[in-house]
């Protein structure tokens, strides 16, 4: 009986099952070459979706080779000579180690997202694996690396690093390692998808209970008109005459970003050319319309009036061209500095206020004064979920007292007394 045949990708990929056996094999001709690897898959669309990955990992592979560079895939297939006695793959020998699979990975990752990834996120997965997931899984075989040694990690991970002030294990922030599970977990399904391991184990937190909802840090109308004008004055008299112009930028600077709700990010790479004054007929007052580049793409904002005399100060200072940055650098030390002279570091719940702050000092205004939290969200280019979570839960004029203080009206005792007519 033949072999049983589907074809993909146009023909360029070939799955087949051999008479006798119940698990699908993949084959491909690229470059003169050919391939084949068991997808160790008897369901059919199961193993299409593993035939799918592995072509599209042996294209780039061949891309990479053509230009000259690494090979991405080392030990991941063998190429299918005359030598082959059984023209199959052959397993690899021993087994991969962690520390392996992780170079083979991040050469892999970094080609596979080049151009889709932000440069600050791809150089994040390189720290997580170099300094926190390599000193702990270093060279255990990845068939070593289960539930339990995850569970082991997360506990090794509590007292990993020391404060350099204090002395003492500093404990990592939740959204820290969290990222690190998630780097982990991305190694093992690539190891999983090169058939390197069976199953990636179960990464779940045990003994989870709900992460505290805690607001962001913000600063309340009374503050924030301290900064403005604790600003406005350093800008008039600053410590040093050669800083006027620093202190000048960073005044509008604070005033832009608590009358757009733009990320630091994002206000850094705003250009020129991506802002626009224009007069709002809803309104009747001019504002900008701006362009805004930043982790979620390409979106869009409408700010407050407030917004429009500190940019056309700094254009008018700068003179700059459609191509040029308006802020560049995000002023962290600056405002560190300024912060501290005012002692506003720090919220009365010891959350630490920084230039991300003036975002969420926007939002929290926006919605005392009774903006539709839609068109927040919208605006800021978030969800109205991530606004109720950590934004609008702390307000007190969300809360409506009218639905609130309702009281069931009392049946009143009829009058004995009264005769009838």
């Amino acid at each position: 009986m033949d072999d049983e045949v589907v074809r993909m990708m146009d023909g360029r990929l070939h799955l087949y099952r051999r008479e006798g056996s119940k698990y699908w094999q993949c084959a491909a001709y690229m470059n003169g070459h050919n391939y084949r690897q068991t997808t160790k898959e008897s369901n059919i669309a199961h193993a299409k979706a593993f035939a799918k990955d592995w072509y599209m990992e042996l294209y780039v592979e061949e891309r990479r080779r053509k230009r000259g560079g690494e090979s991405l895939l080392v030990d991941s297939f063998i190429e299918v000579t005359a030598s082959s006695p059984d023209r199959r793959q052959r397993h690899l020998k021993g087994g991969v180690t962690f520390r392996q699979a992780t170079d083979i990975f991040f050469k892999e990752y970094e080609t596979i997202t080049h151009g889709e990834r932000n440069a600050e996120y791809v150089a994040g997965k390189r720290h997580h694996i170099r300094v926190h997931l390599l000193p702990f899984f270093g060279d255990k075989a990845l068939s070593e690396i289960t539930a339990g040694l995850v569970q082991e990690y997360r506990a090794y991970r509590q007292t990993s690093r020391l404060d350099p002030k204090t002395k003492k294990p500093k404990k990592p922030a939740r959204a820290t390692l969290h990222s690190e599970i998630v780097t982990l977990r991305q190694i093992l399904k690539m190891a999983n998808r090169k058939g390197w391991i069976v199953a990636v184990p179960d990464l779940s937190t045990a003994y989870r209970s709900s992460g505290k909802v805690e607001h962001r840090a913000w600063f309340s109308p009374t503050e924030y008109k301290m900064l403005y004008e604790h600003t406005r004055k350093r800008a008039q008299n600053p410590p040093n005459p050669r800083w006027k112009d620093i202190c000048e930028t960073f005044h509008d600077y604070v005033l832009f970003m608590g009358n757009t709700g733009l990320r630091p990010d994002e206000s850094a790479r705003l250009e020129m050319r991506d802002v626009t004054i224009v007069h709002d007929e809803a309104t009747s007052e001019n504002i900008l319309e701006i362009e805004v580049r930043g982790k979620r793409g390409v979106g869009y904002c409408k700010s407050m009036p407030g917004a429009v005399l500190p940019f056309e100060r700094l254009c008018k200072r700068k003179n700059l061209n459609p191509t040029d940055r308006i802020f560049g650098k995000t002023p962290r030390e600056l405002m560190n500095t300024v912060l501290d002279e005012l002692n506003l570091k720090f919220d009365r719940d010891g959350h630490v206020r920084t230039c991300y702050s003036l975002r969420h000092t926007y939002i929290c205004l926006r919605l005392l004064e009774g903006a539709d939290i839609y068109q927040v969200a919208k605006n800021c280019r978030t969800s109205v979920e991530m606004i109720e979570k950590h934004y609008a839960r702390h307000l007190k004029n969300n809360i409506d007292t009218a639905a609130i203080n309702v009281m069931k009206p009392k049946n009143r005792p009829k009058n004995k007394g009264k005769k009838d007519h």
